[in-house]
């Protein structure tokens, strides 16, 4: 445990958190108020190739679920988000963005339709419990809405499905993207979808009972040795090259979801009740302003970008790098970024100024940097 890393009730540990100790963290973030594994001794580059060729086992207990329970849970869910749930089905994972009055967007969780009327939001890095709570109190909705002690366990990488086979059997390893089963674990029934914060997409074990979790990672573990698993944790690099957008990093209430590139799972027609959906009318009438978009950019391997990093095309600043890494690879340095929506093709020149005020050449790109 770091010294640097000081933990209180307000940062609160995993049920995993001495499994994960056993197996060498060396580094943590924190996210919605709890720790986050993110490095086990290996450079983020090693991990990277290491998730991308065998298996990982990630706590990933900061993925909180916001329950939305009761007769209108459907009805406040779909208030939430300019994404059509009419035809959400029972067993699907749906990613929503969930956005204010001005279409700001608060969080962009994964949606699981549990019942018709039982909902959990897996929520990024943002108090999305309040708010929600919020529009139920003052909506008049007829609803509870509480944060259930669930810590989800990831397995992810293209062995992921091995490991999951040996473990529940070919039926749960068949799972489609984006849904979910139960699964019988020590006499409980839990949750298993497939999903996760890879380019991989694994799996991710919804553990509903602490008292579990270490039997759980102990299982995992033993089952995934054969296939090369070690402990890891979301890599920077992945996501990078995946397109995947990060709450807090590329979007926070100051954009909305058509900026991110989500206008195609946002419904504006008017034809379902969301929050920010005159707004959101305005803005896609008007167009967004500025657009998500990657940048690949010469250099040697450049630093993480811990506040945003100016791209210009000549004297005119069109665009903030808000996620940057080296990609092995691709052999160069990628960002994310958003950019005026008038320097948006891809191969637009532009000019990335660096943390030491240093300008390097790079090209506009479309996302994600890698397919397949």
């Amino acid at each position: 445990m770091s010294d640097g890393l000081q933990f209180a009730r307000r940062i609160r540990t995993s049920p995993y958190f001495e499994r994960v100790r056993q197996h060498g963290v060396t580094g943590y973030s924190v996210y919605n108020h709890m720790i986050l594994p993110k490095s086990f001794g290996m450079s983020v580059e090693d991990s990277y190739w290491h998730l991308n060729e065998n298996v990982q086992i990630w706590d990933v207990s900061v993925q909180r679920q916001v329950e939305i329970t009761g007769p209108d849970a459907a009805r406040l869910v779909q208030w939430l988000t300019p994404r059509d749930l009419r035809q959400a089905e029972t067993g699907r994972c749906y990613y929503i963005p969930v956005v204010d009055r001005d279409g700001g967007m608060l969080n962009d969780p994964v949606l699981l339709k549990l019942a018709a009327d039982r909902f959990w939001l897996s929520v990024a890095d943002s108090d999305l419990l309040l708010y929600v709570k919020g529009l139920a109190i003052g909506g008049g909705y007829d609803v509870s809405v509480e944060e259930p002690d669930v810590n989800p366990l990831a397995i992810q990488g293209p062995k992921a499905v091995s490991v999951i086979a040996a473990l529940f059997g070919e039926v749960v390893a068949k799972l489609k993207f984006f849904h979910f089963t139960h699964i019988d674990l020590f006499g409980t029934r839990q949750i298993v979808s497939r999903s996760g914060f890879s380019s991989a997409a694994g799996f991710e074990i919804y553990l509903d009972d602490p008292t579990l979790a270490e039997p759980l990672w102990d299982l995992v573990w033993d089952a995934g040795q054969p296939f090369g698993m070690k402990a890891g944790g979301p890599n920077l690099i992945d996501r990078i090259e995946a397109g995947l957008l990060g709450y807090g990093n590329e979007m926070t209430r100051e954009n909305n979801p058509l900026e991110m590139g989500y206008g195609k799972v946002c419904t504006l027609d008017g034809s379902i009740d969301c929050i920010g959906l005159q707004a959101l009318q305005a803005i896609s009438a008007a167009g967004p302003s500025k657009v998500i978009r990657g940048v690949r950019f010469e250099g040697p391997p450049c630093p993480s970008c811990h506040v945003p990093w100016p791209v210009h095309t000549g004297e005119r600043k069109i665009g903030q790098i808000t996620s940057a890494a080296w990609s092995p690879r691709l052999k160069a340095n990628v960002g994310l970024s958003l950019i005026d929506r008038g320097y948006l093709e891809a191969g637009q020149q532009v000019q990335v100024t660096l943390p030491d005020g240093s300008q390097t050449g790079g090209v506009i790109c479309d996302l994600p940097f890698r397919k397949g």
